[in-house]
C-alpha cells in the first residue's frame, strides 16, 4: 500500500476528530492535522503529526489561512480532509482559491453544517461555494446527502456513517446491563444548552412530569454551561427529585454505564445529525427520546423503538416521558431491536475497515 499522505483540518479539541483520525493510526500513512482554532489538542491522537503553528492562540483568521496554504505547499498531501464546514471547510476554500493545483478534497458535514447554518443568510453562499468545489463528501445521514445536493455538491458521496467512528462493542458488551429497562430507575438527560442544545426544555418537561418521578433519579451529563447547571439545581430544589450532574471530564465508560442503568435517555436540540449519545443509549438498552431535528428517524421507529419530539415544546416532551415511564412493554421490546440496529450500522471495527478502504479508493481515483 502506498505511503499515503493525508492532511486533516479541524478542531483539535474534538473527540470526534480524534476518534475518526485514530482509525488510520496503524496504516503507516503520513497523517497530518492542522487546527482551525487555538484550542489545546486532545491527548489521544495516535501517529499523527500535529501541525500546530507558533503563537497559535494569537493568529488572526487571515494568518491561519496563510499558514495552512504554506503547509499544503510544503507537505504536498495526496488528500485534504476538512472535518466540518463552518470552520474547516471555509478555511480550506480560502486556500483553494490561491492554489492552482489542489489535492483531492474531502469535506465532512458534522450535522448542523447545512441543516441549520444553511438557513442562515451569512452562511448560505459560503456553504454552496465549499460544496461546489470539493471532490468528496461524507456525512451521517441521508438527510444530509440530500441537502448537499441542494447546495450544489456534484462530487462523490463516500460515507454516511457516524462521524465519531462508531462505537467500540468490546467496551459496550463489557459494560452492557442486561436488566430490562422497565426495572431501571434512572433517567439520562443530555445537558447541552446553547446555540443548538435545549437541555432547559428537557428540564421543564421533567418538571411537568414530577408526579411520576418520585422513585427516579435524573442524571444530567455533558452539562456544558453554568446556566444549565444552575437550572438543574433549581429543578431539584423545586421538585424534590434527585438530580445528579456528572462533572465535566467524566470518563466515557462511566457515561455508558449510566445509560445502561437508565430507563430512558433524553436528548433535545434544534439541530443535529446522529447524536452519539443517542447511539450510546440504544446500545446500552435505554429507551431514547430524541428531538426530531436530528436524524434519529433514520435509526429508530417513532413510537416503537424511541420517541421523536419537537425541541422547543416541553408539553409534548412531557407526554413522551409519561408514555415511556408507564409502558414497560414499550421500553423492554425496544432494547434488543435498538442494540441490533446499532451493532449492524455503528460497530467501530467494521467501520474502521470501510473507512481505510475509502481513503485508498480516493487516492486511486476510485478505480
Amino acid at each position: 500500500m502506498k505511503n499515503m499522505k493525508i492532511l486533516f483540518i479541524g478542531m483539535p479539541d474534538s473527540i470526534h476528530a480524534e476518534r475518526w483520525i485514530n482509525q488510520l493510526s496503524d496504516t503507516g500513512w503520513d497523517i497530518h492535522f492542522f487546527p482551525v482554532n487555538p484550542a489545546k489538542p486532545r491527548d489521544g491522537f495516535k501517529n499523527v503529526v500535529l501541525d500546530i503553528p507558533e503563537n497559535n492562540h494569537r493568529l488572526s483568521a487571515a494568518e491561519r489561512v496563510n499558514l495552512l496554504q504554506k503547509l499544503i505547499e510544503d507537505i504536498k498531501p495526496d488528500i485534504i480532509h476538512s472535518m466540518e464546514l463552518q470552520h474547516a471547510g471555509y478555511m480550506t476554500m480560502e486556500v483553494k482559491k490561491k492554489l492552482k493545483n489542489f489535492p483531492k478534497w474531502v469535506v465532512t458535514n458534522w450535522g448542523s453544517d447545512i441543516y441549520l447554518f444553511g438557513r442562515i443568510a451569512e452562511h448560505t453562499l459560503k456553504i454552496r461555494e465549499v460544496l461546489e468545489n470539493c471532490d468528496y463528501y461524507s456525512c451521517e445521514s441521508e438527510r444530509d446527502v440530500r441537502l448537499a445536493g441542494e447546495y450544489g455538491f456534484k462530487g462523490r458521496v463516500i460515507s454516511t456513517c457516524p462521524n465519531s467512528g462508531g462505537l467500540d462493542f468490546n467496551i459496550i458488551n463489557r459494560l452492557r446491563n442486561r436488566n430490562k429497562p422497565s426495572s431501571r430507575k434512572k433517567i439520562m438527560l443530555k445537558g447541552y444548552q446553547g446555540w443548538a442544545g435545549r437541555a432547559q426544555v428537557g428540564l421543564r418537561a421533567l418538571e411537568r412530569a414530577k408526579d411520576i418521578l418520585e422513585d427516579y433519579e435524573i442524571i444530567m451529563f455533558s452539562a456544558n454551561t453554568k446556566e444549565i447547571r444552575v437550572s438543574g439545581e433549581l429543578f431539584a430544589n423545586a421538585t424534590g427529585i434527585k438530580l445528579t450532574m456528572l462533572p465535566h471530564g467524566t470518563p466515557h465508560e462511566e457515561i455508558l454505564k449510566f445509560h445502561g442503568m437508565a430507563r430512558i435517555s433524553i436528548g433535545v436540540s434544534i439541530s443535529d445529525a446522529i447524536s452519539t449519545s443517542l447511539l450510546e443509549a440504544m446500545a446500552m438498552g435505554s429507551f431514547p427520546i430524541q428531538s426530531w431535528t436530528s436524524t434519529a428517524d433514520e435509526w429508530i421507529e417513532d413510537g416503537k423503538t424511541g420517541i421523536l419530539i419537537p425541541p422547543e415544546d416541553p408539553d409534548v416532551i412531557e407526554q413522551a416521558i409519561r408514555i415511556a415511564l408507564k409502558d414497560d412493554k414499550l421500553v423492554d421490546n425496544a432494547m434488543d431491536v435498538n442494540f441490533k440496529e446499532v451493532f449492524k450500522r455503528a460497530d467501530s471495527e467494521k467501520l474502521k475497515t470501510e473507512i481505510v478502504n475509502i481513503y485508498v479508493s480516493i487516492n486511486g481515483d476510485w478505480k
